[in-house]
């Protein structure tokens, strides 16, 4: 990796933004980051300590010895918090060159749309897709608006981590479904607005990953990939997203902005 890696040392002081990178998918995309030679700033909401734990393994991953890796706390749900986390982001980094919006909720509880709660459908919304739509238009306005210049191949850029569940109908949790329908969207909006100014975006959309979201259906997804529901016939990883997004911030996808990114494991696929 490390070799690999040389190729791109003129990037080592760019500056990755992964929100909810304490755990899960989140951590997985900073640890490529990091094994790739760029600063990342990790994201998280409430838990600390699994904060720490990733900045000690982004620490371990890393191969340049310009890199930085600091952690911030904030709910991106939050406006304060999402101002504070741009700001301090730029203050003890002094740059932004790509904001990764991983960030997410489920339910608290799963419940069939006859009974789910407006309260639950508020929360999932002010996490999933609200805060990330606003953290973007932050960003993208600092690049729009300063004269800072991008160091990384094919300019700035902007990831959106939605899911499956942005086009798979799940009626016992509509309100995760919509948010990632929409945050899809949001991915489209800021694609069209930002390619004129050499900005990239991109959409990843994961399927059934491992992780602590998926802990409590562990048995009923085990199940489905049993009975061939996902072509590859495994669980996707963290490692899988973040392989995947570091080839994007990296510039292997030069003229595909807009694009959704499919990493499912054959998931998407329409069969008989």
């Amino acid at each position: 990796m490390k070799e690999f890696t040389l190729l791109y040392m003129s990037e080592a002081n760019a500056v990755t933004l992964v929100t909810g990178a304490s755990r899960g998918l989140g951590r997985g995309i900073a640890l490529h980051l990091a094994g790739h030679g760029y600063s990342v700033v990790i994201n998280y909401a409430s838990n600390a300590q699994a904060a720490e734990e990733t900045l000690k393994s982004c620490k371990a991953a890393q191969v340049d010895d310009g890199q930085q890796f600091i952690t911030i706390k904030a709910d991106i749900s939050n406006r304060e918090e999402r101002v504070n986390l741009v700001e301090s982001t730029l203050k003890q980094l002094g740059r932004i060159d790509v904001l990764i919006n991983n960030a997410g909720i489920a339910p608290r509880v799963r419940a069939d749309i006859t009974e789910a709660t407006e309260e639950s459908f508020e929360e999932l919304i002010r996490t999933n897709l609200q805060g990330p739509y606003f953290l973007t238009q932050s960003v993208a306005n600092y690049w729009l608006n300063t004269a800072v210049k991008p160091v990384l191949q094919n300019g700035f850029k902007i990831i959106f981590v939605t899911s499956v569940s942005a086009n798979t109908a799940s009626i016992n949790r509509g309100d995760y479904c919509i948010s990632k329908a929409g945050l899809s969207m949001a991915s489209q909006l800021w694609s069209v607005r930002l390619a004129e100014s050499g900005i990239q975006v991109f959409e990843f959309r994961p399927g059934i990953m491992k992780t602590d979201m998926t802990h409590s259906v562990r048995d009923k997804y085990e199940k489905f990939i049993s009975e061939g529901l996902i072509p590859e016939k495994r669980w996707g990883t963290p490692d899988d997203v973040g392989r995947a997004v570091t080839a994007a911030v990296r510039g292997d996808l030069p003229f595909a902005t807009g694009s959704i990114i499919h990493i499912d494991g054959g998931l998407n696929l329409r069969r008989l």
